[in-house]
């Protein structure tokens, strides 16, 4: 995306404030014109001045957009799909061979990033409804998960307490109680939430909560050796298959790579008999990230 918006003499955001973080890109200004949709008035020009604005609901700019250039091209593509695809995909294919051995691995501890792959290949994606927590579960899945429906990938992340991501997937499984609703998350998010899994139990809201537990706040050694040294600030764990078992749910403890695809099937299945399920993964502590 970085590369694509560098190249770009014209950058669209859509539903976006444009807000300056540490944890999204950088918008080079010199040679381009922005495009500006948002909701929010306050938005426009905080940080990028907008030579076109569109205020107002994103769906509703997109459809008169839409209906706008449909007039403008008398309801004839400009032809440019194909090239793009192949640009698309000719970009990505290197990237995911350098990743592959991570998707892949046979690492004891487990790979997060096994798990991941793993979950693509037994899930219903467009039924899929997921999201991750802060940290390093967010820098693990949102490269690699490749959601096909609307609305089933909830990205977030620095903008809230940790564990926020076990209340999104209980809201979801809600209101789309046909799907499956997955909560992937790190051992410090469920320190912070996790006795709220006993709610998925008692209000019968039967969600896929994916651990992954490397027994630490890894990405958090390097800025709190003192507190690491002194009190063990960033070592945290314990057994919390057996803490879903005990609080009505289902849960599974795996530490071998050739069950990975197994538990998940399990953990699927009891979902859709209606109970809440736990999965939870002895990990690295892995501090190998994608930029892409």
């Amino acid at each position: 995306m970085a590369t694509h918006v560098a190249e770009a003499d014209l950058v669209f955001g859509i539903g976006a404030s444009f807000t300056p973080t540490n944890y999204g890109i950088r918008f080079p200004l010199k040679g381009k014109t922005f495009i500006h949709n948002t909701v929010d008035a306050t938005d426009v020009d905080k940080a990028i001045h907008a030579e076109h604005v569109l205020l107002g609901d994103a769906k509703l700019a997109l459809s008169m957009l839409r209906d706008a250039l449909r007039d403008r091209l008398n309801g004839r593509p400009r032809g440019r799909m194909r090239a793009m695809t192949a640009r698309i995909q000719a970009q990505k294919e290197p990237w995911l061979a350098e990743w592959r051995p991570h998707l892949t691995s046979e690492s004891k501890p487990l790979s997060p990033y096994r798990i991941i792959h793993e979950l693509l290949q037994v899930a219903d994606v467009p039924n899929t409804i997921i999201t991750h927590d802060a940290g390093s579960p967010r820098d693990e899945l949102s490269p690699f998960w490749n959601p096909i429906a609307p609305l089933t990938y909830i990205g977030w992340g620095k903008s809230t307490q940790l564990g926020y991501g076990l209340g999104l997937t209980m809201g979801a499984k809600v209101a789309h109680p046909d799907k499956l609703c997955v909560n992937f998350w790190g051992d410090a998010a469920i320190g912070m939430t996790g006795m709220d899994f006993e709610t998925c139990v008692r209000a019968k809201i039967p969600i896929l909560s994916i651990l992954s537990n490397n027994f630490a706040m890894a990405t958090e050694d390097d800025d709190m050796v003192l507190s690491r040294q002194k009190y063990g600030s960033t070592d945290i764990s314990g057994n919390y298959a057996d803490f879903a078992t005990a609080m009505g749910g289902y849960g599974e403890r795996v530490t071998d790579p050739d069950q990975v695809l197994h538990a998940l099937v399990r953990g699927i299945r009891k979902t859709q008999e209606g109970t809440p399920v736990l999965l939870e993964f002895i990990t690295m502590r892995e501090k190998t990230f994608s930029s892409s």
